[in-house]
């Protein structure tokens, strides 16, 4: 296996030293995810960053679709790719239009199977130049360096090796590196289709990819990459490695894969993530703003302006699921309210009981505001709220329990039942003084009545004060639930 060892310097190298460095007039940078599959948090990463890249830069971001393994493509997973990308707001500059119809960008196909014309001249580029040759029915790259026989035990015969001198990378993240590439290798199959290796370096070529943001495990393959745009006779572009996401310590070991449980966007767009706080999330997980800057939640347009490769860590991130939850609290809270709402009607669309929390628009406005300080996502909502648009709402066996053992409920809830007819419910200070002034009359605080209440009305121990509730709901409901359910005790 060949060896990467990062180096301090190429001085101490006497060979000539392969820089990477590649001047442009602009930045351009491209994110080429395959249609084979759900779309996976690290990809939204490394998509991510190389659009902050370019929006911080002036340059331009690029989406190429690599939809060459027609067994495993599918139509369904590329329009989540391009509704993945859309949601996020990472808009790209070149490439298949959103609607999948058309594209945009003066250096297409972007799409890899519409580009076999492409392949073709490019291989006979490097047939011409003596740089490819035919062995087995595949078509091999031809390594340039230092031919030398050597004994073949197991063929009994000499044969002829070659070895060029290591691969020399100017990593913008991971520093200098050194990696051997000696191995001539395949850049067409014997079925005539050209390899993962060769479409990309190509792509990159007609493209005009000045900067190639992937993450780390494709740094085995930058290599070669490098010898084919030698044989091209092209500068390779800036390269730049970011460090994988792990999984979190509770959900194992090893890097985070499809089928760990918040891996995919697509569940966070389920469970009605705000996507400005994954796209926040995401920045910080292998990017820091700099030194001093301790801040968790920044707006995207800082992030574009601060954001730089050498902010990158070369160290691996963890994904923590509870903190990207706590970052979409902290960007709900902040909502105003419209917006707050307009989300919450998308979601009450999607929950059977949509219809009847809908119904009435002022009265759903005001519960979602109350509701809003409270919950710590979206998908909270129907069990947050749902007591407020039916009567028929399940209480809680374990709260009730609870409820029920603590001084003389029964007595609470008859004194309720009392008091509310005469009470004022024109306000949350209203109720509660209409509350208070039971209590004091019989010598008790206002906690004694509100557990019991609360039980009574929603069924579970959380919420909105319960004067709010008792405002919302009205007199008459209130009522009619307090003494249906002081006859089930």
């Amino acid at each position: 296996m060949d060896r990467i060892i990062t180096i301090a310097s190429p001085a101490a190298y006497s060979r000539p030293f392969i820089s990477n460095v590649h001047i442009m007039s602009q930045v351009r940078v491209r994110f080429a995810p395959s249609p084979t599959g759900f779309f996976h948090i690290g990809s939204a990463r490394t998509a991510l960053f190389n659009w902050l890249y370019a929006r911080h830069t002036g340059g331009k971001f690029i989406l190429r679709i690599e939809d060459t393994d027609t067994a495993r493509n599918s139509e369904e997973f590329l329009r989540l790719i391009y509704d993945s990308l859309s949601w996020l707001g990472m808009d790209w500059d070149e490439g298949p239009n959103a609607n999948g119809v058309g594209e945009r960008g003066d250096f297409g196909p972007y799409r890899q199977s519409q580009r076999a014309d492409v392949y073709k001249q490019y291989l006979q580029k490097l047939l011409d130049a003596g740089r490819a040759y035919e062995k087995d029915g595949a078509i091999w790259f031809k390594m340039l360096g230092e031919r030398f026989k050597v004994f073949d035990d197991h063929r009994k015969k000499e044969v002829e090796k070659v070895k060029a001198a290591p691969v020399l990378i100017d990593d913008q993240i991971r520093g200098k590196v050194e990696r051997a590439e000696d191995e001539d290798f395949v850049i067409f199959r014997s079925d005539g289709n050209p390899v993962f290796h060769f479409v990309n370096v190509v792509d990159d070529i007609t493209m005009k990819i000045s900067h190639i943001i992937r993450g780390e495990d494709h740094l085995s393959n930058t290599s070669k990459h490098v010898r084919l745009y030698e044989g091209f006779g092209v500068t390779p572009p800036v390269f730049a490695h970011i460090p994988l996401i792990l999984k979190s310590p509770e959900m194992g070991q090893g890097k985070m894969s499809k089928r760990d449980k918040g891996a995919l966007i697509e569940e966070y767009r389920q469970r009605s993530f705000l996507p400005e706080a994954i796209v926040n999330y995401l920045s910080l997980l292998g990017w820091n703003p700099g030194a001093g800057d301790e801040r968790e939640k920044l707006p995207i347009a800082e992030i574009v302006r601060l954001f730089d490769l050498p902010g990158v860590n070369q160290s691996n991130a963890k994904f923590d699921g509870k903190k990207l939850a706590h970052m979409n609290m902290l960007y709900l809270l902040e909502l105003p309210a419209d917006r707050f709402l307009a989300l919450a009607r998308e979601y009450f669309q999607k929950q059977p009981s949509g219809a009847a929390a809908l119904a009435n628009e002022s009265y759903f406005r005001e519960i979602m505001l109350l509701a809003q300080p409270k919950i710590k996502g979206l998908e909270e909502l129907a069990a947050y709220s749902g007591y407020f648009f039916t009567e028929d709402f399940p209480i809680d066996p374990k709260v009730k329990e609870k409820v029920m053992a603590k001084g003389d409920p029964k007595a609470r809830l008859t004194e309720l039942i009392a008091t509310i007819p005469a009470a004022d419910f024109s306000s949350d200070s209203s109720v509660e003084e209409a509350i208070k002034q039971l209590a004091a009359a019989k010598g008790l605080g206002f906690g004694d009545y509100q557990s019991v209440a609360r039980l009574a009305v929603t069924g579970t121990n959380a919420g909105p004060s319960i004067t709010a509730i008792f405002r919302v709901l009205g007199k008459e409901r209130v009522l009619a639930r307090l003494m249906r359910f002081q006859g089930t005790v």
